[in-house]
């Protein structure tokens, strides 16, 4: 073999293995888009960069995966459906305390299935493997209900985390929301 079919063979290998990384690493970002959906972005502007947000949604998703995430039953679907609405119904009456109350609910629901009850973030990443499409809705709920305990919040925005707080619920009830009288 002469040093010029050489260089090219090894020229060859190098770019067969370059274009391999390509493909995988495009592989690895359309899944991880697909999957977290608006979460995706968050993480990229969070994190900075696009290949640190992939390796912590990666990290996320293997975490949960060694959760024990379990269904309710239809028994506890009911309990929690009934609360939900009881919970709702105050909101015409105390607005604050029905956002205590939701996002207790919440958690309560979240225990219910499985997911560790550690701080709000770790379970909002926690809720993203998952429930990514609504886990900006919780977000922007517990946001609002922080803003509650300090007293500065209107009754427009309880209303609007009284929403987020429902979408959430029903996706963590696993019931389609049109099924579920009461709606806000």
């Amino acid at each position: 073999m002469n040093t010029t079919l050489l260089v090219i063979l090894i020229a060859v290998v190098v770019i067969a293995a370059v274009a391999a990384l390509v493909f995988m690493r495009k592989r690895r970002t359309t899944a991880l888009r697909s999957r977290f959906g608006p979460e995706y972005e968050r993480a990229v502007s969070q994190y900075g960069s696009q290949t640190r947000a992939e390796k912590a949604l990666e990290h996320r998703t293997k975490r949960t995966g060694q959760y024990n995430i379990r269904s309710l039953t239809p028994a506890e679907q009911q309990r929690f459906a009934d609360d939900w609405r009881a919970t709702q119904a105050h909101f015409v009456d105390d607005p604050r305390l029905s956002i205590r109350e939701a996002d207790h609910l919440v958690n309560e629901v979240m225990r219910a299935r499985g997911y560790p009850m550690t701080d709000f973030d770790r379970r909002a990443e926690d809720l993203s493997v998952d429930h990514p499409l609504v886990v900006r809705n919780y977000r922007a709920a517990h946001q609002i209900a922080t803003t509650e305990q300090e007293g500065r919040a209107t009754t427009e925005s309880l209303r609007q985390a009284m929403v987020y707080y429902r979408d959430l619920f029903d996706e963590l009830l696993e019931v389609q929301a049109a099924g579920m009288p009461g709606r806000m």
